[in-house]
């Protein structure tokens, strides 16, 4: 997103906040209930563009977000919804996309709120490892012509008891309902923004053995100081990776061949 649905969204997502920052607000129940407004909106194309029309005032479609959705779901998510839509966005589907983010984040809230953040944010990890290594599983959670009801069954009895049900509710909806995107790139976004949510970076380590928790720590550490902002680590081992170590934070691998970037880390690993 850019110009007006990024100001739109850096809206929303405050909006969002100050909603959830209230104890009477049930978190979970309010991403269930954006989700299904995603779906609404994803299926339903003239709705979404009247709603981002810009020729219409704010107020008459908030207005006919309220005749709707008010009697569909809960006030919160109405009031939210309602904002969104006074926004101006580039495009219809940009609204689509916001509404999906906030439904994420707001699961991810939930999961804050418990102290369960860090748990979600290893379990996507190692989900998106574990889908990666095993083709037939892969092909069967993105098989077009599988119902959604088959493949959240198959989800719930992979992830059922050994996994969060924020993580559970998160990897269902985004297999349920990719919208256009891979699994892979949406296991990877879902990630992104559990990691947003306490404003630090997503580092994937990959090692040819495991590290003790003292080099995490100092990797860690050199991290932190390389980037300049608090970073959460997704580890990995392969015992193929050259050098004995594989950092990835976003679009930038640091390894071996990047002498000055990954020096200081394997000088603290060393020591």
């Amino acid at each position: 997103m850019n110009g007006a649905s990024r100001e739109a969204l850096v809206a929303a997502r405050e909006r969002l906040d100050a909603l959830t920052d209230s104890t009477s607000v049930d978190a979970a129940r309010l991403a269930d209930e954006l989700a299904a407004v995603t779906a609404l909106l994803d299926r339903e194309v003239s709705l979404r563009r009247v709603l981002t029309d810009p020729a219409q005032s704010g107020e008459a479609k908030a207005d006919l977000v309220q005749r709707l959705l008010g009697v569909q779901i809960g006030g919160p998510a109405t009031d939210l919804v309602s904002g969104m839509v006074r926004s101006r966005w580039s495009a219809p589907r940009h609204l689509v996309d916001a509404v999906e983010e906030l439904a994420n984040l707001a699961d991810l809230t939930a999961a804050q709120k418990a102290g369960a953040l860090d748990d979600v944010e290893d379990e996507l990890f190692r989900f998106g490892r574990i889908v990666a290594s095993n083709a037939g599983l892969r092909a069967a959670l993105t098989d077009r012509s599988a119902s959604a009801e088959a493949k959240s069954g198959l989800l719930r009895r992979l992830l059922g008891g050994r996994a969060n049900a924020v993580t559970e509710r998160l990897v269902i909806r985004l297999v349920t309902a990719p919208r256009g995107r891979s699994l892979e790139a949406g296991l990877e976004s879902l990630a992104k923004l559990a990691a947003d949510r306490r404003n630090r970076m997503v580092a994937v380590v990959t090692s040819a053995v495991p590290l003790s928790e003292i080099q995490k720590q100092r990797l860690s550490a050199a991290l932190v100081k390389l980037y300049g902002r608090a970073m959460h680590l997704n580890l990995d081992v392969d015992p193929a990776v050259l050098g004995g170590i594989r950092v990835q934070v976003g679009d930038e691998v640091i390894n071996g061949s990047v002498v000055d970037r990954i020096e200081d880390a394997n000088r603290r690993l060393a020591g």
